[in-house]
């Protein structure tokens, strides 16, 4: 049996995304395990020192906080529309006359019908996933909210904390989702462009997710007032 350039997509689409998901895999276990040394490890821990600081003031004074969570909604609510939208558009792609498009002699690969459906189920999984993510962060935010916001409670800082953590991993899962999605929008041009963007992706967010920068250690409360203190009665 000859070679020929249909052969390409059987090859060189599964290689790009195992490199894909493979370089997310080894992101995932860092975060597990070695959380300091990835950028999402990084600002998790200044937002749990963020929620410790918040619950020391007054109800009535988390205004700022209250719109730093609101844009950050406002943000995932945006993306999470983007992303419906451009599923919806993928969903007009399937009609006849957009199949000419990918049936062009210029793309080196396969064109049968067949993998033009492939490329479209695909792109609309990850926009759909990345949909139901940006979802998810609004609604975690969204409690988030609701308990910064309550007047004369008691509320554990692990419960606020677990909500804004939550929502920024779903932040997290729905970029990710828009990184593939992006690698996969290539393959229309053909299986080479998705390969290579593959690998450039891999390698730019290997360097954009590394953390070098040492965790700052936030002082407690107690300490803290204690030095203020001190200070005071030197002056």
């Amino acid at each position: 049996m000859a070679w020929t350039k249909e052969y390409l997509d059987f090859v060189l689409i599964p290689t790009g995304l195992l490199i894909m998901s493979a370089y997310h895999v080894f992101l995932l276990y860092r975060c597990l395990k070695l959380p300091q040394t990835t950028v999402i490890g990084y600002e998790n821990h200044f937002r749990r020192a963020w929620v410790e600081r918040l619950l020391q003031v007054s109800p009535y004074d988390r205004g700022l906080a209250l719109t730093t969570i609101s844009s950050t909604i406002s943000a995932a609510t945006f993306l999470a529309t983007i992303s419906l939208a451009l599923s919806s558009l993928i969903g007009t792609w399937v009609a006849e006359s957009a199949h000419s498009l990918f049936r062009n002699s210029l793309i080196y690969g396969n064109t049968s019908s067949s993998i033009i459906s492939v490329k479209y189920i695909s792109l609309l999984i990850c926009f759909l996933a990345a949909f139901g993510s940006f979802l998810q962060c609004v609604s975690n935010f969204a409690h988030a909210s609701f308990l910064i916001s309550m007047p004369n409670a008691d509320i554990p800082v692990s419960y606020i904390e677990k909500a804004v953590i939550r929502g920024s991993a779903c932040w997290s899962v729905g970029l990710r989702a828009i990184y593939f999605a992006t690698t996969l929008l290539m393959w229309i041009f053909g299986p080479i462009p998705m390969f290579a963007a593959s690998v450039i992706m891999v390698v730019s967010l290997h360097n954009l997710d590394r953390n070098v920068t040492p965790l700052h250690k936030f002082e407690s409360a107690k300490s803290n007032s204690h030095n203020l203190f001190t200070r005071s009665m030197r002056i």
